[in-house]
């Protein structure tokens, strides 16, 4: 009976069914050990991760009875792909099951940073009334861009559309006309165009080569000093110094990070400021999300441990 190694925080109903059926071992704390992980998955058919696991290809050399990596959320990025995909591994996620959340909580974000909220909050609590040093904005009438068209992005535009903002839209894989961008009334623009004419600018883009770094200084650069940044999708997509610079200097308006470069990232100058709203990597986390995100890869996990396909696989559906 093959072993199940979860080497994260993945919790919920749905793992006791693996458990009926396989041993399961839980070690949430065990991705912070590459040698104590590399040891553990020796025996294991299956691995349960979210991001913060490193499945390099030196761990698959490691793993000769792996059969499924399943990835709780839909990012792949800390996978080594090519090595899964060589070795005969299933890749898993879940692309779908965090979608809304993710969506929503790049709304709030909009509305947190247009009406100030988290610094007047902390200013009231600290005994201040200053309603005009925190005038805000509305949405309404302004322009989102949104980098990255695909389920989340959509998603978030759909949802700004109730706020009557204008939706533009920068996607490499999208062409003019598309369905997508018909249904929600966007246009298509490049990367530079966006930039220059949104108001809020929302990143929904996979970590990949191309989009590592992705807003630099040149980007930021173009930006309306009134415009705001939000980042939802992967911490390397932005060039944080750069960044950085461009808040201190009211280049742009403000920034929310939900997600850093290096996680989690330590004291940083971006705490002190009151343009800047930091959160702790939270856009899947509710519990609705992470209920059918566990139910997800948990199915996916039995399906191929008893010789079936995957349903939500990356790379294929069986071992190879």
């Amino acid at each position: 009976m093959p072993k199940i190694l979860i080497s994260e925080n993945v919790a919920g109903p749905a793992i006791n069914a693996l458990r009926a059926a396989h041993e399961v071992v839980y070690d949430p704390q065990l991705w912070k050990s590459p040698e104590l992980l590399k040891a553990a998955v020796v025996d294991a058919g299956a691995l349960i991760i979210r991001n913060q696991t490193k499945v390099t290809g030196e761990l698959l050399v490691a793993a000769p009875q792996l059969k499924i990596v399943a990835r709780a959320g839909v990012g792949v990025d800390n996978i080594d792909i090519a090595a899964a995909t060589a070795a005969g591994i299933v890749v898993s996620y879940t692309p779908a099951a965090n979608a809304v959340s993710v969506a929503e909580l790049a709304i709030g974000l909009m509305l947190a940073l247009a009406r100030n909220i988290p610094a007047a909050d902390a200013d009231t609590r600290a005994g201040g009334w200053n309603r005009q040093r925190y005038m805000g904005t509305e949405l309404a009438g302004k322009t989102l861009g949104v980098v990255g068209f695909g389920r989340i992005g959509q998603m978030t535009a759909e949802r700004a559309r109730a706020f009557e903002m204008k939706i533009i839209a920068a996607d490499a894989w999208l062409k003019p006309g598309s369905p997508a961008l018909t249904r929600l009334g966007a246009t298509l623009l490049s990367l530079e165009a966006l930039l220059a004419e949104a108001d809020v600018v929302t990143l929904h883009v996979p970590l990949t080569p191309e989009t590592n770094g992705l807003i630099s200084a040149p980007q930021l650069a173009v930006m309306k000093p009134s415009a705001v940044l939000i980042n939802t999708a992967r911490g390397e997509v932005i060039d944080e110094p750069a960044l950085l610079a461009a808040l201190e200097s009211r280049q742009i308006a403000g920034a929310a990070l939900d997600v850093r470069r290096v996680e989690p990232p330590g004291p940083s100058p971006f705490d002190q400021m009151p343009n800047v709203i930091v959160l702790p990597h939270l856009g899947a986390f509710t519990f609705e999300a992470q209920e059918r995100v566990v139910e997800a890869l948990s199915r996916d996990v039995l399906l191929v441990l008893a010789g079936n396909a995957a349903i939500e696989y990356f790379n294929f559906p069986k071992p190879r």
